[in-house]
Parts: C-alpha cells; structure tokens; sequence
C-alpha cells in the first residue's frame, strides 16, 4: 500500500486565565514531576520513556500508550526560556514510531489582577496519512490545558 506524500500546516491559539500567581504557573511547566502529574500520568496510560530537561537546548521525551491504543512519543528541543515571562520549544510526535508532525509552540506567562494568563501559540506541520490531524491537536492541547488548571486547583 502506497502512502500520499503530503503535509499539512496547522496553527492555534489559546488563551487560560488561571486563578493563581505566576511562579505557580511557571513552576508545573518547570518542575519535571509536577508536569508529569499534569500531563496525564494516571493508571490509563501505560508510561514509556521519560525525559525532562528544562534548561535552552534541553531535551524532553514523553512516551506513553493510553487504554492500550498506539504508542505516542512526544520529543521536544527548548529554544528560548526567559522565567517567568516565557518558553518557547520545538517539537517532533510519533505514533507506533511514524512520525507523525512537527511543530513550534511557545508559552507566554502574564500577571493579570486575577492571577496568570497563559498564552499558548502553536504552529504544525503534519505528514502524509496525518495531514488532517490539526484540529486533533488543538483540542488535545485544550485538554492539556484544562487539567492544568485542575492541577493547579487541587
């Protein structure tokens, strides 16, 4: 079976208010067990590979298999870190080691009255039989992004 060689360019922003001072926000980002919790480390994921190296030209890898579908693998270079302010990374997903898409991402951190606004900006590429995905990735950041805060309440 022949594949169709295309790509695909997807990009997002998404905007959270969260009800706590920056440095709590900064630090489930920069702590690398507390953004394991985060993430999703719970019993429905079967947790492979860990990496955490939160540092410019720092390497993370996050590899896990949930309710035992494919084997997702996430690696990520950090290009620009400036604390409290903003992260900024590049990264690579694979899906049963077919690399599925390349993107850059940035994190923007912002005291407002009412606690953080984080600000997260994402452009991807996605690669053959995955060029639709997009809009998948938007909403799984949204989730992301909504157990963030679900961490940051608990």
């Amino acid at each position: 079976m022949s594949i169709e060689r295309r790509i695909a360019h997807s990009g997002f922003t998404l905007t959270r208010d969260y009800p706590v001072p920056v440095a709590r926000v900064w630090q489930a980002f920069s702590d690398g067990e507390e953004k394991r919790g985060w993430l999703g480390d719970t019993d429905t994921f079967e947790r492979g590979e860990w990496r955490f190296d939160f540092r410019v030209g720092g390497r993370d890898v996050d590899e896990a298999r949930f309710h035992g579908g494919p084997l997702s693998r996430y690696e990520a270079v950090y290009t620009d870190i400036v604390e409290h302010v903003r992260i900024v990374t590049t990264y690579d997903m694979w899906l049963d080691s077919i690399h599925m898409s390349t993107s850059v991402a940035s994190f923007e951190f912002e005291e407002i009255s009412e606690g953080t606004r984080l600000t997260h900006v994402e452009h991807g590429m996605f690669f053959d039989q995955f060029w639709a995905d997009g809009p998948d990735r938007e909403e799984g950041t949204r989730g992301l992004l909504e157990a963030l805060g679900e961490h940051l309440r608990g």
